[in-house]
């Protein structure tokens, strides 16, 4: 029994297209609505929970530094001034000089990849438990940064393997957005409940945070050898009949059918994926990641300047925001998967950022300015997956999205960057310059989500009255296969 797709990702088929190659012809593909509805319960009970988890670890090792740095990291390293913020500094640096390579890498050798990247930063980890002066400290985040930066990137391609393009928002929204939302209350609590612990040996205050939440990572990276799950085409998590839908689900959503099949990679499609969209979700991701990584890094250190609280009570007051965030985005996800709508998701939720961005700006109420910090991070929690959902939801061939969905993470690492110096040392108590600077940005996002709702808009009326036809003209099969997001029948999601 045919299953019907919605009409905004259904491929449509012209004359011009039916000439210039059969190969390129999209073929009826009969899909059991129940055997679907099994195989989507099957992944979502396997994958989501498993992909959360890598990206809590993943992020949970990243931020660690934060939590360290109230715990006096800087007092025992002899660090001043601006020591740490150059030490994430380095780390971004190279996070974003790995993303895309490892992603091909990815790409090419399979999911094995990814269980490697894990035990990678949770070795590293562990290694920054023992460091004893400001260059071992950059040495790990260095190494940190090398074995991190692909791996938000790859768990979006793998997912996009196996989900078909309307499905995307709803999962990524879960373990992209749930995972740093649990990782941030986790990693505050969990830090919180290492201070309480006595010293053992050398591993004393932050030492634990690092050589604990490292050891944690490692073993879960050891596990991932076993149990990650490969391209559908072979994976052993499902059968033979599975992976056959699975190919016939995702063929379905595509104008040029590969049953599963990449192509090979080429600097051309490499070139290719920087089209108006990614451009403008990466820039995006750059400015919602500014404000996301600038509180998540520093909100410790603003919630202490707010009040006379321990160290553990600064740890645990960093718990509510995120929570509250993990509910919200859920909600968001599948508001955006009911109405078939990416934009409008991320349009209002950077609202909600840019509200609690005058708040902070124009009160210095300890309450208020609290308050503010669930306003940003609940917009931020569901802005980052929206991006990134929109940017693959609208890449093809493979290589593009694989190149896509490690361009936004990678590039868009440039905002955290930017965080590390708008939250300056200098900048404290009020921190009013990170402030202001993050009340342009995300108005900025505002701006630049209705810009790209349009261009698409725009773009999908120009294909549909034919004036992308001649794309198509002298075409080989494999050329046809390659144009992706760029063929004429190709419908971009708004």
């Amino acid at each position: 029994m045919a299953q019907n797709i919605e009409e905004n990702l259904e491929p449509r088929v012209g004359d011009s297209r039916e000439k210039a190659s059969v190969a390129s012809t999209p073929v009826s593909v009969d899909i059991d609505p129940e055997a679907e509805r099994r195989l989507l319960k099957k992944l979502d009970w396997v994958l989501l929970p498993l992909f959360t988890a890598i990206y809590c670890c993943n992020f949970i090792d990243r931020t660690s530094i934060g939590n360290a740095r109230v715990a006096g990291l800087e007092q025992d390293l002899g660090m001043h001034g601006y020591d740490l913020n150059i030490a994430l500094v380095v780390f971004y640096i190279f996070y974003i000089a790995s993303d895309i390579p490892s992603n091909l890498l990815l790409k090419h050798w399979g999911s094995t990849w990814l269980a490697f990247l894990v035990i990678g930063f949770g070795a590293v980890s562990i290694g920054a438990a023992f460091v004893h002066n400001l260059g071992g400290l950059m040495a790990t985040r260095v190494f940190l940064g090398l074995t991190e930066g692909g791996t938000l990137s790859a768990l979006v391609y793998i997912i996009s393997r196996y989900y078909r393009r309307h499905e995307l928002v709803l999962r990524i929204g879960i373990f992209f957005g749930v995972a740093p939302t649990i990782a941030g209350a986790f990693g505050g609590l969990l830090a919180s409940g290492l201070l309480k612990v006595p010293d053992f040996g050398g591993v004393k205050t932050w030492r634990k945070i690092f050589l604990i939440e490292g050891l944690i990572t490692t073993v879960f990276g050891l596990v991932l050898l076993l149990i990650v799950p490969e391209d559908p085409s072979k994976s052993r998590l499902l059968s033979v009949a599975q992976r056959q839908l699975a190919l016939a689900r995702i063929d379905a959503d595509q104008v040029v059918k590969t049953h599963g099949r990449k192509e090979k990679t080429t600097l051309k499609l490499v070139l290719r994926s920087f089209n108006f969209i990614t451009i403008a979700c990466t820039i995006c991701y750059v400015f919602i990641n500014m404000s996301f990584q600038g509180l998540s890094l520093f909100m410790p250190s603003v919630i202490r300047t707010q009040g006379n609280y321990t160290t553990i009570e600064v740890q645990l007051r960093t718990v509510p925001p995120y929570v509250a965030s993990a509910v919200w985005v859920c909600i968001n996800a599948y508001i955006s998967a009911r109405i078939k709508s990416r934009s409008i998701p991320l349009f209002y939720n950077t609202v909600i950022m840019v509200v609690g961005y005058i708040i902070s700006v124009t009160t210095r109420n300890s309450k208020a300015r609290y308050a503010s910090c669930f306003l940003v991070m609940m917009g931020a929690t569901v802005a980052g997956p929206m991006i990134m959902t929109w940017g693959t939801d609208n890449a093809a061939p493979d290589t593009v999205r694989a190149v896509t969905t490690a361009a936004i993470p990678g590039f868009g690492a440039v905002g955290a960057i930017l965080a590390v110096w708008t939250y300056a040392p200098t900048d404290a108590p009020d921190y009013r310059r990170g402030n202001l600077s993050n009340l342009a940005a995300t108005s900025t996002v505002c701006v630049i989500v209705i810009v790209t709702a349009l261009y698409i808009r725009w773009e999908n009326r120009k294909r549909e009255r034919g004036e992308r036809n001649e794309r198509l003209e002298g075409k080989t099969a494999e050329e046809l296969e390659h144009l992706g997001c760029y063929h004429p029948e190709f419908r971009y999601q708004i």
